[in-house]
């Protein structure tokens, strides 16, 4: 059963002990692909800057380009109820949580693809 994360680096440290990491980066890099978003990871990034620019990348598209950051919201399937819960006061600790509830959900869609 996939654990419930309460931090991104969890969510990551679970990743690479799983050695699913790599298909991580992969799945992230097609749904950025398929939402039309240019930026891709390297396979070889380090989690802690994934975090980072992930983060970043989400904080720019929620500032500058709202409509493909919905559409990336809708590719990679993040509940529309938990995006609504979050407080969106502050727009640097939205995006985190944001880029923490997208990485939670490809994390689901790689975890059941290797374990089913």
């Amino acid at each position: 059963m996939l654990p419930k994360y309460h931090k991104i680096q969890e969510l990551l440290n679970d990743a690479q002990k799983e050695a699913l990491y790599e298909k991580l980066i992969a799945q992230l890099n097609k749904d950025f692909a398929l939402a039309n978003i240019e930026e891709t990871f390297a396979a070889s990034i380090s989690p802690e800057s994934l975090k980072r620019e992930l983060h970043g990348i989400v904080f720019q598209l929620i500032q500058e380009k709202f409509s493909e950051y919905l559409n990336l919201l809708y590719i990679i399937d993040v509940s529309e109820a938990k995006i609504k819960a979050l407080d969106g006061s502050d727009m640097v600790q939205l995006s985190e949580q944001v880029a923490f509830l997208i990485l939670k959900r490809e994390w689901q869609k790689v975890w059941f693809k290797n374990k089913l």
